[in-house]
């Protein structure tokens, strides 16, 4: 449950976040409001002192009986310095002339006179303005005469159509308040209720965030964590490669993680979350006595694999004697170095680099497969990061930080994008540039992508590999390729494999880009298509416009939808998290078989 938690966690943190923002800011701004502009009053008048009440006014029962209906309460007062009766009823305010009985009409004329009478300022009165119901005079419910006078602080005075009673002043700076306290309080409609559902809502998404917290801090820890490595127990953790080859046999504190073990011995997993349990790098496979699944297995292991003992290292405790099998086999701890032959930038933000090994290129480089590349500390300056002349326009739009840093070494996963022995030996990566949160730049630019792009030709770069099991099944099946951003890698390498190899069935490959200028290799990709009738190149442009659309809808419309034989079939899929999740949810919904399906997700 921990991962589900996590990450539910962290979107309702956001979006309770946020809301603190509001909260805090709008209660910010509406401190620093000056309260005397607020209450508008340097426009108000002062109270007039009214008149003894004539004697000769007329009897309170002559006023209710003016009345047009039954009156709960009578009052007297005055409008203006006319000595009067208001009497309340259900259905409103009635205002009757205490010198001779008669009823007053509060018309336009009389609600100018009381509007003047009441304001102070150098402005000139418009005409008033009859309103039924308005959210400046919330608190009041008759209608009102809305007067405003041409002054700077745009002053409105409401007086009550039935009263004839000055109802509020209202003015440009209470305005402003008025928005940050609706802001404040979350009440968008009426703005006066402290206890609206929004509220209740960011209480309880509020209280959650901080109980869920603390289970998340609870279950971040194990209790060996307590004990000094010293006093636990020592348990052996045999290293196998995926042939049955002995590597290695470590000596582990009981309860350490198989990840931070084999770290320790200076085996380091491949990993883009430094054990985290959010990448999914680190898969291992227990030979006997694998234990139950955890969540985090769930997430990131496919069902197949962990029937057979698949787990994630960084979360799979070695509490015995364990034995376990590691892709990569000695790769794990040999590093490598090469240098960079060549950059070219296939398009704005994806960005060919070949390296020229040091030493030949490993054979078990095959295509599907990635290297980790060692991203060193580093900080640099922005123009550190080039790009040729004609991507200028795309990358000024880009708000980058003036300075890129990268505070500790850190390894990033990339896909051959050819063939090794198509490159006569090099090694060449498909690296997508990867800009951060761009509206406020709360996230910083990519630190392996950041590197990546200072990279020039005759630069000596460090990388471990080959890793990874995305590859072809070697069957003779129909084969669909669906892909998106830097998933172009594997897939091509893919193909061009099988194409060279002879491969006669029918082979698709399906790509998503916001457009051609976004698209990588779509020359090379028609060529292919030319030359192998058995291949079909298909681009899908998400971008703007009437015929923009997903690649997998558009796979699905185009192919899916109508073909023969989809049980016949095999899929490759590679590209970013959201087109992976709605690709792999659509092909379950056709009943594809998951054993059909292969994918590399990046694991990020």
């Amino acid at each position: 449950m921990t991962p589900w938690m996590r990450t539910l966690h962290r979107w309702v943190g956001l979006i309770v976040g946020l809301q603190f923002v509001v909260w805090l800011g709008s209660g910010l701004m509406m401190s620093l409001l000056d309260p005397e502009k607020i209450e508008g009053s340097a426009q108000r008048a002062e109270a007039q002192v009214n008149p003894v009440w004539p004697s000769t006014a007329v009897s309170p029962s002559v006023a209710l009986a003016a009345a047009k209906g039954e009156a709960a309460t009578l009052d007297s007062g005055w409008l203006l310095q006319q000595p009067v009766y208001r009497l309340q009823s259900p259905e409103g305010t009635e205002v009757i002339d205490a010198r001779d009985g008669k009823r007053i009409a509060i018309d336009a004329a009389v609600a100018a006179k009381v509007a003047q009478a009441a304001y102070a300022g150098d402005g000139v009165a418009a005409a008033p303005q009859y309103l039924q119901k308005t959210l400046e005079t919330r608190a009041n419910p008759d209608p009102v005469w809305r007067v405003d006078f041409s002054d700077a602080q745009e002053t409105s005075i409401y007086v009550s159509a039935h009263s004839g009673q000055v109802m509020e002043h209202r003015n440009a700076t209470w305005r402003l308040f008025d928005i940050f306290w609706m802001l404040h309080i979350m009440d968008y409609s009426s703005r006066v209720n402290f206890n609206n559902p929004l509220v209740v809502g960011m209480g309880v998404g509020g209280l959650w965030l901080a109980l869920t917290g603390v289970w998340l801090l609870i279950a971040s820890f194990h209790l060996q964590e307590f004990i000094p490595r010293r006093w636990r127990s020592r348990r052996q953790l045999m290293v196998y490669a995926p042939g049955g080859t002995h590597l290695r046999t470590v000596e582990v504190a009981n309860g350490d993680s198989v990840y931070v073990a084999l770290a320790r011995e200076g085996i380091q997993l491949p990993s883009n979350c430094g054990g985290g349990q959010s990448c999914g790098l680190c898969e291992v496979r227990v030979r006997t006595g694998a234990g139950k699944a955890t969540a985090a297995d769930r997430a990131h292991v496919p069902e197949a694999k962990r029937k057979v003992g698949c787990r994630l290292a960084c979360n799979l405790q070695v509490d015995d004697d364990i034995e376990i099998e590691v892709a990569g086999g000695a790769s794990l701890w040999t590093e490598h170095w090469a240098r960079v032959e060549k950059v070219v930038a296939v398009t704005p933000f994806l960005r060919e680099i070949h390296l020229r090994p040091e030493q030949a290129a490993d054979t078990q480089f095959q295509p599907g497969c990635y290297l980790q590349l060692h991203v060193p500390e580093y900080e640099l300056p922005r123009s550190a990061v080039w790009h040729p002349a004609e991507h200028d326009e795309d990358w000024k739009a880009l708000s980058l930080p003036a300075t890129l840093q990268n505070k500790a070494a850190v390894r990033r996963s990339y896909s051959l994008a050819t063939p090794v022995s198509n490159a006569d030996g090099g090694l060449v990566l498909l690296v997508r540039f990867s800009p951060g949160w761009q509206e406020n730049r709360k996230h910083p630019p990519g630190k392996g992508s950041s590197y990546a792009y200072t990279l020039r030709e005759g630069d000596r770069v460090r990388y471990s590999g080959p890793f990874g099991d995305f590859a072809l099944s070697g069957s003779e099946r129909e084969k669909i390729f669906i892909g998106a951003g830097a998933g172009m890698a594997p897939l091509r390498a893919l193909i061009q494999q099988r194409l060279d190899e002879g491969g006669g069935e029918r082979i698709h490959y399906w790509y998503g880009a916001r457009g051609e200028r976004d698209c990588p290799y779509v020359e090379q990709m028609q060529e292919l298509a030319h030359e192998h009738a058995n291949f079909s190149w298909h681009p899908v442009w998400s971008g703007q416009g009437s015929d923009a659309r997903r690649v997998h809808e558009a796979m699905h419309e185009d192919l899916l939808k109508q073909h023969p034989d989809l049980a016949g079939c095999e899929f490759y899929l590679c590209g970013p998290p959201a087109m992976l999740a709605a690709t792999r949810q659509l092909l379950r919904k056709l009943g594809v078989a998951d054993e059909r399906v292969a994918f590399d997700d990046f694991k990020i």
